[in-house]
């Protein structure tokens, strides 16, 4: 924005020419401040209240090009346009280069003094739009730095939260753990290992986010392979000592890594009871890509289960089976083909779909 009156510093030691400029541009609505040469023009310009500047180049002493690159190392220099009566075009590239905002030729008897006032005017226009868009960008970096201080806060205190979390799940898988190794009652001791490993599916979540840099994502792959480390330590004796995992590297967001943590939890214990009546056996866990879908699959090479059968059941473990999958909007299936054993395919999409959008009230 033009000032009403802008305060023109005209340098050049020309007096009488400084004078028709003076005149000229009073009646054209400036202020002029006049400096016989450069060192003056600086020691005014450091006075302040100056919105332009024009710079004579042949003066005594420091001549424009000197007077301008001291110019253009004041922070919020006015802009400067550079006066001169040679037409020697390199003078004119140089100031340009230099930091002048514009070039002037001009001639003894002040006929350049309306050119003067364009081009004063234009540099203060410019002057002030790349002052707003400076403004602009110091602002746009600002709140750049302030919401990645408040990420990188936000991302202190979600670890914390998750360490916090994780560590007391882990505590509560530990007291059943302990509770269920002095439980006398075998349906006692196996409901509380049950509940050991869906507490434990639920900590190593929080583990993972708490150990990883994005919290917004799980690997799935070493997710379960942590959780099967977990269910292999929790077991007696070497009943799952042939318990394998083959995933692929997939991520995926932390509440549907929860539900199939439980899911593969509850299926892997359902074949731990029942698939090997007369001891220990393999028990497959894999995680395969379908197209847009994942492929979960358990399976065993045991006794097998009735062909009437649904693997989700009655039961508690199949009734939480139910909820997960439900959760993860998963189909749940036993795979006819398997015929040695039994195995249960889950298959799910990879992102959660969109939330579903409630009819208006008619």
């Amino acid at each position: 924005m033009i000032p009403a009156t802008p305060t023109l510093l005209y340098i050049d030691d020309d007096a009488a020419l400084a004078r028709l400029v003076e005149r000229g541009l009073t009646r054209l609505g400036f202020k002029v401040a006049h400096a016989a040469s450069g060192q003056q023009g600086l020691d005014r310009l450091a006075e302040g209240g100056i919105d332009v500047i024009a710079l004579d180049q042949y003066m005594p002493g420091l001549d424009g090009l000197e007077t301008l690159e001291q110019i253009m190392k004041i922070p919020d220099a006015p802009p400067v346009v550079f006066v001169t009566a040679s037409q020697d075009s390199a003078i004119a590239v140089t100031a340009l280069k230099a930091g002048a905002a514009d070039y002037l030729v001009k001639d003894v008897r002040g006929e350049f003094i309306p050119l003067l006032q364009v081009a004063v005017n234009g540099a203060i226009r410019q002057a002030a739009i790349q002052k707003a868009r400076d403004e602009a960008e110091a602002e746009v970096r600002a709140s750049r730095d302030r919401y990645a201080a408040l990420a990188a806060e936000r991302e202190v205190l979600l670890r914390e939260v998750n360490h916090r979390v994780g560590n007391s799940l882990q505590i509560i898988a530990s007291l059943l753990h302990l509770q269920a190794n002095s439980a006398a009652q075998e349906d006692v001791k196996a409901a509380l290992t049950n509940a050991m490993g869906r507490v434990a599916a639920v900590a190593q979540v929080h583990r993972r986010l708490y150990t990883s840099q994005d919290f917004k994502t799980v690997m799935l792959n070493q997710y379960l392979e942590a959780l099967l480390e977990d269910l292999r330590r929790s077991a007696e004796g070497n009943r799952m000592s042939r318990l394998t995992l083959r995933a692929a590297p997939i991520e995926i967001d932390p509440d549907r890594a929860v539900a199939i943590g439980i899911i593969v939890n509850e299926l892997v214990m359902n074949a731990v009871k029942y698939a090997y009546p007369d001891g220990a056996g393999p028990i497959h866990v894999e995680l395969k890509p379908e197209g847009d879908d994942l492929l979960l699959s358990i399976s065993d090479d045991g006794v097998g289960i009735g062909d009437t059968t649904d693997p989700r059941g009655t039961g508690m473990g199949q009734r939480i089976v139910t909820a997960m999958a439900s959760k993860l909007d998963a189909s749940v299936e036993r795979d006819p083909a398997h015929q040695q054993g039994t195995r249960v395919l889950l298959r799910f999409r990879r992102a959660a779909p969109p939330p579903q959008a409630h009819a208006p009230a008619k």
